[in-house]
């Protein structure tokens, strides 16, 4: 009998609680089962397992064994999967998330730029703003840009979205040029309700403090390129991811305002169930997305 087929049965039994249904959890027998544990305690020269007709519990060793033996199974079944990993193409199918408007304005290049250089691996990607259950839903990771909520999922920085707050030429004829923050008091601003708190416009003073400025104005959308077509249009003033404003700002529709004072940039997110080992085709991508984004930052 292997030695990691009687670590395996005790950790099996110890947690389900009996022989019968550690037997069913690795398909086969309870004789077997017990039979590997009792080879196990043979070989240890201890008692694991208090057994009596009516209970199983484990002994004080037997408890402090588990929790060793227990890692020790992880990390041997990780790096398992990394090497067999490391000698097989690439494959399987991805199923990802990621917000509307940065999927089709940023992220799709990337993503078939992937599929390029990853023949095997199927891209299944939902471009949408609603934030998805991944675990639910079936997704293998998601895309999220800002302020992340608490949760069990794990999150890895690709980098970071700048920022801008702009308007047309035209509104600031109209109504004048900010200069100082404070100033946005006076002005119309459009609300993006994508944003954590639309409604507080966030400034870093040369000084580098951080301040919070309540804006008003009778314009909100939920969608970034609607608030960008209405300060085009002249409505207000805006506050814009930097890879929507970018192609706006280069053609002259609309100009940067308030450069004096640094608007924090939102992180940009790859998000993933927590696991023991990261699928091969999951970890190509967001290695793949972490260079491109430090490189070609978005906006």
């Amino acid at each position: 009998m292997d030695r990691l087929d009687c670590d395996r049965m005790f950790v099996a039994v110890l947690e389900v609680g009996s022989f019968a249904g550690a037997a069913e959890r690795l398909g086969t027998s309870s004789g077997q089962a017990s039979k590997l544990v009792s080879r196990l305690e043979h070989e240890l020269g201890v008692q694991l397992f208090k057994r009596s007709t009516r209970a199983l519990s484990p002994t004080e060793i037997g408890r402090a064994y588990y929790e060793r033996v227990k890692t020790l199974l992880e990390a041997f079944d990780t790096l398992d999967a990394t090497v067999r990993d490391s000698a097989t193409t690439p494959s399987g199918r991805l199923k990802i998330s990621a917000p509307g408007t940065f999927g089709t304005a940023v992220l799709a290049s990337v993503l078939v730029e992937f599929a390029r250089h990853y023949p095997q691996i199927e891209l299944d990607v939902n471009f949408s703003d609603r934030a998805v259950n991944i675990v639910d839903e079936g997704f293998d990771m998601a895309i999220r840009i800002g302020k992340l909520d608490d949760s069990s999922l794990i999150a890895r920085r690709l980098g970071d979205v700048p920022i801008r707050v702009a308007a047309s030429s035209g509104y600031l004829l109209q109504h004048g040029t900010p200069q100082h923050w404070r100033d946005l008091a006076t002005h119309q601003c459009i609300s993006d309700t994508n944003f954590r708190d639309p409604w507080h416009w966030p400034f870093v003073t040369p000084c580098g403090d951080s301040v919070s400025m309540p804006i008003r104005g009778r314009l909100c959308f939920s969608n970034t390129e609607a608030c960008l077509q209405a300060a085009i249009a002249g409505l207000g003033i805006a506050r814009l991811p930097g890879f929507i404003a970018a192609p706006a700002l280069q053609r002259g529709e609309i100009v940067s305002l308030l450069e004096e004072f640094a608007t924090p940039p939102m992180g940009l997110f790859a998000l993933y169930p927590p696991a023991r080992h990261l699928a091969q085709k999951t970890r190509l991508l967001i290695d793949f997305l972490a260079a491109h984004f430090q490189h070609h930052p978005p906006g």
